[in-house]
């Protein structure tokens, strides 16, 4: 008789456990789980979240589903998720130019900070410059006195009014005081284009459009702007091992959800995606689109947002670019 009414009172014991992990949750999630995305499909980052979106619904047993809402440079998208229900039923995918915009768009719809809770940073790839093989710099030093002894000769291409690429191209000028011209384009695939063609001689853009281009010999890589090389290009050096600080730059993907989101969600959701994020298959997935897995932790991200958003402000402001 002991012996049953202990296995009873561990029977009790577990069903009280379980129903107090479904109340702190609310049985999340039980129903499907919206992922915007605010760029067209197609890009890294929707390649990413439906990635992500795709485990969380095989883990979770319920269809997290990505709907695309672009339109100026992610906030119209962003927007909208910043006015849903703080519920754990929107998510929002984030690149750099969430921390960006505030500092670059004259009105922003959002505040990265008051209007959001970070989630993790999912992974980030590291911007790198490359030139057309006829330059004859061969280094990033060779690079910065070649224009300096031809002001105002040379262009670069960026793939993007305010991306990190384009603002790594303007960091570049700055430090060094070069009179360099920047050439915009809508897209990484159309700047790497231009600076294979030979129309804008340098180039900056996220590693991934580069990549192979630099591999094959189309490009000459002079840079990585990371802290350390790229299985991607092993061959191409860091700005710090060319002699050059303070230049680093990634074009980043993460998630957050509308700020005020119950804790015990957010939590549950950062447990699945760090998961998710070790399994070989996706880490695998991610290199091949030239990113590196961070998996951070949302205070840790919250950190990398604020320090993002200062540096690349002041980029912005030093250069004075303003988009209306």
């Amino acid at each position: 008789m002991a012996v049953i009414a202990r296995l009873i009172a561990a029977a009790a014991a577990a069903v009280l456990f379980a129903g107090t992990c479904l109340a702190q949750t609310g049985g999340y999630p039980a129903r499907p789980v919206k992922v915007i995305v605010p760029f067209a499909a197609a890009g890294p980052t929707d390649v990413i979240a439906r990635l992500v979106a795709q485990k969380l619904s095989d883990s979770l047993g319920q269809q997290f589903y990505v709907e695309n809402l672009p339109g100026a440079g992610g906030n119209t998208g962003t927007a909208t998720a910043a006015k849903a229900a703080a519920d754990g039923y929107t998510l929002l995918v984030v690149s750099t130019g969430f921390m960006i915009n505030p500092s670059l768009y004259t009105k922003v719809p959002y505040d990265p900070v008051k209007d959001f809770a970070p989630l993790t940073l999912v992974a980030e790839s590291p911007n790198v410059l490359f030139v057309h093989p006829s330059v004859p710099a061969k280094s990033v030093r060779e690079l910065i006195d070649l224009v300096k002894a031809n002001p105002g000769r040379y262009s670069y291409a960026q793939p993007s009014t305010g991306s990190t690429p384009h603002l790594s191209g303007e960091l570049f000028r700055l430090t060094f005081d070069l009179d360099l011209v920047m050439v915009p384009f809508n897209s990484a695939a159309l700047a790497v284009n231009s600076t294979i063609a030979g129309h804008t001689p340098i180039g900056f853009t996220a590693l991934p459009p580069a990549a192979a281009n630099i591999r094959e010999g189309k490009l000459r890589g002079l840079a990585l702007l990371s802290e350390k090389r790229a299985a991607a290009a092993p061959d191409v050096p860091t700005f710090a091992e060319a002699g050059v600080r303070d230049q680093e730059a990634y074009t980043l993907t993460g998630l957050v959800l509308p700020a005020g989101t119950p804790r015990d969600i957010v939590e549950r959701l950062h447990r699945e995606i760090v998961r998710i994020g070790a399994l070989p298959e996706v880490q695998e997935r991610l290199a091949t689109l030239g990113f590196n897995p961070v998996l951070n932790t949302p205070d840790e991200f919250a950190a990398r947002i604020r320090d993002e958003m200062a540096k690349w402000g002041k980029v912005v402001r030093d250069a004075k670019l303003r988009v209306d």
